[in-house]
């Protein structure tokens, strides 16, 4: 597709997440007593993917969005390059089966779109479009609290390409853990993600290890953090070792019918 016809998709899918979002909100009004709207932007160094083929490699701006009730929510991430262009755009829609004290178990799917652009010559003269591939996916998440700040658990996603240029089938399997109050002081804080994971990207697959680091405050709503990705052993194209730092603005809360 040409960048008129791309820029009108972006738009398209922008304003079907406004209208989910407003859908959402009313419906929650009436049959919800506890609702949620939460999101993040974030500013990065350079757009990372645990999937190769959806990696920026540039600064990239990032919108995550969460709003729904207590089970069910809609939880989109429109990313974009800094100057502008669509990066991708995935549209979550996560419903939590089961949650206890010690075990949470979280199921999702979702369309997405991942924008590259790529360079074609017609007529003897060469030009930049921007071409649009689409993804359908599923999760399972299941997830153990062993104390309050600390959790871990294997997560799965498989995406099937439905663009006939996209990769067709991947398989994502990993083994997480998650440390959300690493205490510093009373007024800041470490949260530690890092997992170990097996990628199959049609005939290719490759072992990674990937890790997040984020420095917080207490009711502050900014962060820095830095993402790092390291190849164990792939046949998937991609650089061998990735990482990035991000500014993070937090946003949102949760809200109970009076």
């Amino acid at each position: 597709m040409n960048q008129k016809h791309n820029n009108r998709l972006a738009w398209a899918i922008l304003s079907f997440f406004m209208f989910c979002t407003s859908t959402a909100f009313s419906q929650n009004s009436d049959t919800a007593t506890v609702r949620f709207f939460t999101g993040a932007v974030t500013l990065s160094s350079k757009g990372l993917s645990t999937f190769p083929n959806l990696t920026l490699g540039k600064p990239a701006a990032i919108f995550d969005f969460s709003v729904g009730g207590e089970k069910f929510r809609f939880e989109p991430t429109l990313r974009f390059a800094l100057k502008g262009k669509p990066w991708t755009f995935i549209f979550w829609l996560r419903y939590e089966l089961l949650k206890t004290p010690n075990f949470q178990l979280k199921l999702g799917a979702h369309p997405a779109f991942a924008f590259k652009t790529i360079t074609i010559t017609e007529n003897g003269k060469t030009s930049e479009i921007t071409r649009a591939q689409q993804f359908l996916a599923g999760e399972v998440a299941p997830l153990f609290n062993f104390t309050k700040n600390i959790s871990a658990g294997p997560y799965y996603i498989y995406a099937k390409g439905v663009s006939k240029e996209a990769v067709q089938n991947s398989n994502f399997i990993s083994l997480r853990a998650n440390f959300t109050n690493i205490e510093l002081s009373d007024k800041y804080y470490l949260r530690w993600m890092i997992q170990a994971y097996h990628l199959k990207m049609d005939a290719n697959d490759g072992f990674y290890i990937n890790s997040t680091l984020s420095a917080n405050r207490r009711n502050f709503p900014f962060s820095v953090s830095s993402t790092i990705n390291q190849t164990i052993e792939s046949t998937i194209p991609g650089d061998d070792f990735l990482w990035n730092v991000n500014l993070v603005l937090s946003f949102g809360g949760t809200y109970k019918k009076i």
